[in-house]
Order: C-alpha cells, then sequence, then structure tokens
C-alpha cells in the first residue's frame, strides 16, 4: 500500500485535498498545485469556492497571480461537493479549532470533517490534520470516525498529524519554506505524510514518532509565546507604578547576546493560536488531574490587559478633566497584529469594547480594516485618518502598529495619544504621547 502510494506522489501523480480554504487551508492548496499537484480545495461558504475558482484571493499571503495561474491552468478547483474527496489520493483538514462559550475546545468543525469524507474514503488514501487541538485529537476523535468507513487505520489508510505554522504578514516565512512536523499514526504513516510535504515545501521536514508528539508541539510553541507575553505584560503594569519606560528597559536587555528573547507588551494577545491553545492544554490537563499553573497565570494577565488598557485611558482623561463617559476616543488598528487585516481574537476590538462599557463614544481607523463584526453586530471604521478626526478626539490610543500610518501626521493634531504598541518609537516631539 505504501509503495504505491508513494509512487504516486514522488512522481506527481497524485490527487491532493484541502478541507478548509482560510488563513491555513487555502495557502497550502496553492502550494501543492504549484508544486505540480492537482488539487482539490473544500469548503462549505460558497463565496471563497466561487471565488477560488474565479481566481481571486482573499487570503493575504496568497500571490494574487500565483491564484490565477494555478487556476487558469486546471491545477487548482474548489468545491462544495464532498463526494470528490473519492478521487482525492490524500486530503488535508485545515478548519478552525476555536474555543466555545466555556473558554473549552470546540472541535465541531473537525469532527464534521472528518464525517464528511467517511463515505468517500478509499485504500491507499492519505489524511493529515493541520488544525491546531491538545494532544490524543488524531487518534481518539479522528481515527475512530474514520475507520467507519470500514477501513483500518495503518492496515487500509494514512492518518498522521502536521501542526500549520502559518504567521499571517511575515515577510519571511510563507508556507512554502516553513520547517514542518509530521507524527503518524504508525512509522509508515509518518513515512508517507513526510513524503508528500518533503514533495511540496522548500522546508526541512521532522518527523515524530506520533500524532500526539506533534499536536503538543504545536501548543509548546504557541503557550512558550503566551507565558513570555504574561510575564512583559506583567512587567509593563508594574514598570508603569515605577515610572520605569518598559520598552526602553527591553531594548536595554535585547543587547545581550545570549540566553534573552525579547518579547513585548500590548493591549492583549489576538490571532487564532496564541490565545487559544494554552486553553486546549490546560483543558485536557484536567483529564489528568493536572493544573497548569504557570500557563493558566500567563493567560488571566493577557486576558486582562484590555480591560487595564481601558483603565489606564480612564486616567489619562481625568488627567486632563475629562470624563470617560460622552468622551470621544479614536483607537487607531483592530488588526490583531501589525500590517494585516485579520482581527480574529484581536484584543483591539476587547479595548473597544471595554471603552464603550465605560460610556465612550469610540471610533476607530485601520487602513486594512473597514468594518468588523463582533457579537453579531458591525462596527464600521473612519475611512479616513483626517485632521479633523485625530483632533476632534479627547484620547487617541493605538493598538495595532500599522507602518503605513504617519504617526507624526497623528503626533501633531492629537490632544493626548495613548500607545500601547510603541508604534510612536520614531517620533521626537513625545510632549503628548503615553506608552503602555
Amino acid at each position: 500500500m505504501e509503495k504505491k502510494l508513494s509512487k504516486k506522489i514522488s512522481n506527481k501523480t497524485a490527487t491532493l485535498g484541502v478541507i478548509g480554504l482560510g488563513y491555513v487551508g487555502l495557502p497550502l492548496a496553492v502550494e501543492k498545485a504549484k508544486a505540480g499537484y492537482k488539487t482539490i480545495g473544500f469548503d462549505i461558504q460558497q463565496n471563497k469556492v466561487d471565488m477560488v475558482n474565479k481566481g481571486q484571493n482573499y487570503i493575504g499571503d496568497v500571490v494574487n497571480e500565483d491564484l490565477s495561474q494555478i487556476v487558469k491552468s486546471g491545477m487548482l478547483r474548489a468545491t462544495l461537493n464532498f463526494a470528490e474527496v473519492a478521487s482525492a489520493d490524500a486530503v488535508c483538514i485545515a478548519v478552525p479549532t476555536p474555543l466555545d462559550q466555556y473558554q473549552q475546545p470546540d472541535l465541531s468543525y473537525v469532527i464534521s470533517s472528518a464525517k464528511s469524507i467517511v463515505p468517500y474514503m478509499h485504500k491507499d488514501m492519505l489524511v493529515v490534520l493541520e488544525s491546531t487541538t491538545y494532544p490524543g485529537t488524531t487518534e481518539e476523535v479522528l481515527k475512530p470516525i474514520l475507520e467507519k468507513s470500514g477501513l483500518k487505520c495503518g492496515v487500509d489508510f494514512y492518518l498522521a498529524f502536521s501542526p500549520e505554522r502559518v504567521d499571517p504578514g511575515n515577510l519571511i516565512y510563507k508556507t512554502k519554506n516553513t520547517p514542518k512536523v509530521v507524527g503518524g499514526v504508525t512509522k509508515e504513516c509518518t513515512d508517507i505524510a513526510a513524503l508528500m510535504y518533503e514533495n511540496i515545501l522548500e522546508a526541512p521536514v521532522h518527523k515524530v514518532s506520533s500524532p500526539a508528539i506533534a499536536e503538543m508541539e504545536k501548543i509548546l510553541e504557541n503557550t512558550y509565546r503566551n507565558i513570555n507575553i504574561g510575564l512583559i505584560n506583567e512587567l509593563a503594569i508594574l514598570a508603569n507604578k515605577m515610572n520605569i519606560n518598559i520598552w526602553e528597559v527591553i531594548d536595554a536587555a535585547k543587547t545581550k547576546p545570549y540566553g534573552f528573547q525579547a518579547f513585548y507588551p500590548g493591549p492583549g494577545l489576538g490571532g487564532h493560536c496564541i490565545p487559544l491553545d494554552p486553553y486546549y492544554l490546560s483543558w485536557k490537563a484536567r483529564e489528568f488531574g493536572f493544573h497548569t499553573s504557570m500557563i493558566e497565570s500567563s493567560m488571566m494577565i493577557n486576558d486582562r490587559m484590555p480591560e487595564y488598557c481601558a483603565e489606564r485611558s480612564m486616567k489619562i482623561l481625568n488627567r486632563f478633566n475629562k470624563a470617560m463617559s460622552n468622551s470621544k476616543i479614536l483607537v487607531l488598528g483592530v488588526a490583531y497584529k501589525q500590517d494585516i487585516d485579520d482581527y480574529r481574537e484581536s484584543p483591539a476590538i476587547r479595548v473597544i469594547s471595554e471603552l464603550e462599557k465605560l460610556g465612550a463614544n469610540v471610533v476607530y481607523y485601520d487602513p486594512y480594516i473597514s468594518e468588523y463584526k463582533e457579537h453579531g453586530k458591525i462596527k464600521v471604521g473612519e475611512t479616513e485618518l483626517t485632521t479633523s478626526l485625530i483632533k476632534s478626539a479627547d484620547l487617541i490610543i493605538i493598538t495595532a502598529s500599522h507602518t503605513n500610518i504617519d504617526y507624526d501626521f497623528v503626533q501633531s493634531n492629537a490632544k493626548i495619544i495613548f500607545d500601547t504598541k510603541n508604534a510612536m518609537k520614531n517620533v521626537v516631539r513625545r510632549d503628548n504621547i503615553e506608552l503602555l
């Protein structure tokens, strides 16, 4: 079985599928097609399927010309019809794994995807889960569902986990050149999945002994960042009380050539991974009667940062004899990180919510995001950062350090600025700037 699929992968006669055409799935599908494989993208959203089939890109990390060319050449197409899984030799699942209202893992998209492909599975097929999840998901959740097809994992089909490592907006590392970790249910599962990625990517592929190792590895990556950001956020709060510039402290510390990696404070954590992944591990740890105390402490600190920023804003306004209630606040940037159009789990949106709870009239400007949807409500941003808009604000809060904003222009027209990202570090005149 392995020899047959290996040959198809090596000579690029294999048809590859990707379930979920979002921030992870579409770039992966594009790379598969560019590598010379006929690729089918599956999604439940008609608009995404239609846009892909027209060669219209909607993901920042995908090159428009690449998508257009591979669609025109017939190497990539999208569909709503999961019956077409039957024609695929390998399928990657790259769907969201959010938290539910109780901050517990929501695997509904993974489970639904698995159930959708079961009727169309066939012998010699490879299934790879890429969605970030807790250790054990591949073998405890996915494998039993797939085996309802009547096929046995490791005998009739291959199953592996390979965590996505997409970093939206990263100018250096993309899907193509980011190293891949692969862990299969059996050695053969690992080898065949690794072979597929080796034929698609330019980066090395690192094999591990099980899906659980690969699942835990991804959680470690983001928990490491969560804890260190929690540490620097806590120190930022302390440094403010001590009248110490934490940003200058970090710049001094990172002159040490070893033993220190710089992390920076901010209004909270955003994106799909870092704010969510530690919750997956903490939830799973309870199964073993274990409490991840350090992880949970960092999560508490990071989760509280939007509220802390709102409280600091209120204190800043008080110093200017201005009440928070009915004040006009301009928030600059609602994307969760610099220079992208992604607002998933954005702390800026939580900052806005906290300010509005305190009675402020909040408007926002983001050159990448004209509107966003939160709790079923749409908030529309300002279309242009004008002199009158800046001057009309009682307070400006910078919550995303977009590089295409003229911060000297903002500073020269603003009453007072609360910079939570040190975006204005190069602005010379600083009498109306307060740093987090």
